[in-house]
């Protein structure tokens, strides 16, 4: 079988991994809104790409401050401990996420019957940002035999209990439309699976913070 052939037979389980595999259930509790192609988010005017055949979006309300949600989800070297598909990441800069801002992360890919165990490597560059407002980057997902160039949008409001949080990605690349379909409905379950685990990380935060506030007021 050829490399070619190889990849396009493994690009099902890469995409369902490529923004975190989605637990069972997970689509719906993290998401009540279906994915609106119709209207792209932007951050700064940018979004994601439009001649794309691969696309998803989705959106959920996190029950957390403004600050701590935009915090976790900028704080890229601690996504391993609340994104469990999420194997490392590096940053390629220092301090806070700014325009130019670049991180490399993986995820381990199980063995299946067409491809052997190896990991994926995702290379992210901020293009815009706005603090607590939006984030976009950009970037290329690398395996063995395969490519897939990614667009990523977020957008964070506060709204009455917490944040609406509005996420938007694309895929573009050989493997990514030898089957929109497909690759369509696995990038879907895992954006949706993101969100999910950045609410329960946050709320979770938010509920600690909480208590220490309430424990600090009672001395």
């Amino acid at each position: 079988m050829s490399r070619a052939r190889t990849a396009v037979l493994s690009v099902p389980l890469v995409l369902g991994l490529l923004c975190a595999a989605a637990p069972a259930g997970a689509a719906n509790s993290a998401a009540p809104h279906a994915s609106r192609p119709d209207t792209p988010l932007t951050c700064r005017g940018r979004g994601v790409d439009p001649d794309a055949l691969v696309r998803h979006r989705t959106e959920v309300v996190i029950a957390a401050p403004l600050r701590t949600v935009w915090k976790i989800q900028t704080d890229v070297e601690r996504w391993p401990s609340w994104q469990t598909p999420v194997e490392s990441v590096q940053r390629l800069d220092r301090g806070p996420l700014v325009k130019g801002s670049a991180f490399r992360w993986t995820m381990p890919i199980p063995p299946n019957p067409s491809t052997p165990a190896t990991s994926l490597e995702i290379t992210s560059t901020v293009r815009q940002i706005k603090r607590d407002a939006c984030l976009r980057w950009t970037g290329p997902a690398v395996g063995e035999g395969l490519r897939i160039d990614g667009v990523h949008v977020w957008t964070f409001t506060r709204v009455r209990g917490g944040v609406l949080v509005r996420t938007e990605e694309t895929h573009t690349g050989a493997q990514a439309e030898a089957n929109v379909p497909v690759a369509t409905r696995l990038l879907r379950e895992g954006l949706e699976a993101w969100p999910h685990d950045l609410k329960s990380e946050a709320e979770a935060q938010a509920r600690a913070d909480a208590q220490v506030g309430a424990r600090a007021a009672a001395r």
